[in-house]
C-alpha cells in the first residue's frame, strides 16, 4: 500500500521555510517518496460520520523565495493510507479542538495522526509539565488573584503566563511589591474568569530557555538554547531570542527520561520540552519547532528521525 502524507497546518504561504519545522518534515516526506497533500486551512470535515478534507497535492522546494507548488483542491476521505501531520499552531481554542475530534474519527478510519489527537486535547502545554512535578520549579495555577499574589510574595519573583499562549506572548515577570501586579493578574485572569500560571522566576534564563526535542519518547542529542537579548527576559525566538545549539546535559537527559515514556504511551511522537536551568517549564505538543536550526548547526536530520519512528509504527 502506498502511504501518503496529509498535512494540517496554517497557511503554507505564510511560513519562513528556513526556520519552519513543518516544512522540514515535508521536505523529508518528499525525499522518501511520499505523495503530500495539503489541507486547505479550515478544510477538515465530517460527512455522514466519515472524516475528510479539502486537500491538494503539494510539492516543496528548499528555496526561500519559491518553496511550494499546489495542485487543485479536491475532496479526500481519510483511510489507512494516510499519515496525518497535525501541525496547526495554538491557540488550542474550540476550532482547534473540533479539528482534533475530526482527526480522532480519521484514526478510526485507519489513518496515523501525528501527534495523537486525544493527546492534543488532553495535554495543555503549560499544565502537562506539571504532570512531572519532580522536574519543575514551584508553580501555582489559579484564577484567584489573592492566591497568585501570595505566591509571588512567597517566591520573591515569578513569571506569570496564560495557559493558551505561544511564542512568549502575554508573559509577565513580577516581583514582590510590584505596583503593576494587580493589573497583570486582572489582564491574565480577566477578573478571575480564566486560569493563570505563576512559576518561580528562574535566573538561569540568561543562559537560555532550552528546547529539547523528543522523537517517540527519545531525546535528540542536541537542544537549542534560546537566549534573551537586550532588555528582554523572554528567550522565545518569536520574542527576539538568539538560538544557540548545545549538547544535552545530564539533567536534560534525566528530564527527558522522566517525561518520554508517558508521552510515547499517549502517541505524542514529536514533542518539544522547554527547560530553564534544571527545571522543565513546558511540554510542547501542538507544533514544536527548532528542527531546522539544530539540523543546520549539527548536520543532523531530525525530520528523518521522525519519519523513521512513523515508519516503525506503520510496520507495527
Amino acid at each position: 500500500m502506498q502511504h501518503e502524507v496529509v498535512v494540517v497546518m496554517d497557511s503554507i504561504a505564510g511560513i519562513k521555510p528556513a526556520k519552519d519545522s513543518t516544512f522540514a518534515m515535508l521536505l523529508e516526506a518528499q525525499r522518501r517518496g511520499y505523495p503530500i497533500r495539503y489541507v486547505r486551512p479550515g478544510g477538515l470535515s465530517l460527512a455522514d460520520g466519515v472524516a475528510g478534507a479539502e486537500a491538494a497535492l503539494l510539492q516543496v522546494r528548499d528555496d526561500k523565495a519559491d518553496w511550494f507548488t499546489l495542485g487543485e483542491f479536491q475532496p479526500l476521505q481519510f483511510d489507512a493510507r494516510h499519515i496525518v501531520l497535525m501541525r496547526k499552531d495554538p491557540p488550542v481554542d474550540p476550532d482547534f479542538v473540533h479539528d482534533t475530534q475530526i482527526l480522532t474519527q480519521a484514526q478510526r478510519q485507519g489513518a496515523l495522526v501525528v501527534n495523537d489527537p486525544q493527546g492534543l486535547r488532553d495535554m495543555n502545554e503549560k499544565l502537562a509539565a506539571l504532570w512531572f512535578p519532580q522536574c519543575c520549579a514551584p508553580t501555582l495555577v489559579s484564577r484567584d488573584a489573592k492566591a497568585l499574589k501570595a505566591f509571588v510574595r512567597e517566591q520573591g519573583e515569578a513569571v506569570l503566563k496564560p495557559l493558551d499562549g505561544m511564542g512568549g506572548r502575554s508573559i509577565f515577570r513580577a516581583s514582590r511589591g510590584d505596583p503593576n501586579l494587580n493589573v497583570m493578574l486582572e489582564t491574565l485572569t480577566e477578573g478571575g474568569q480564566h486560569l493563570a500560571l505563576a512559576q518561580r522566576y528562574l535566573p538561569q534564563i540568561v543562559d537560555g530557555d532550552k528546547r529539547v526535542l523528543l522523537v517517540d519518547g527519545e531525546p535528540v542529542d542536541y537542544c537549542l538554547a534560546r537566549i534573551p537579548q537586550g532588555d528582554e527576559f523572554r528567550g522565545n525566538l518569536a520574542a527576539g531570542g538568539r538560538g544557540e545549539g548545545r549538547p544535552l546535559s545530564e539533567r536534560d537527559r534525566w528530564i527527558a527520561a522522566q517525561v518520554g515514556p508517558e508521552l510515547k504511551r499517549r502517541g505524542m511522537i514529536f514533542v518539544g520540552l522547554d527547560v530553564i536551568g534544571d527545571s522543565l517549564t513546558e511540554v510542547n505538543v501542538t507544533s514544536p519547532t527548532c528542527i531546522r536550526e539544530l539540523d543546520a548547526q549539527f548536520g543532523i536530520n531530525i525530520a528523518g528521525m521522525l519519519f523513521d519512528a512513523i515508519e516503525t509504527r506503520l510496520a507495527a
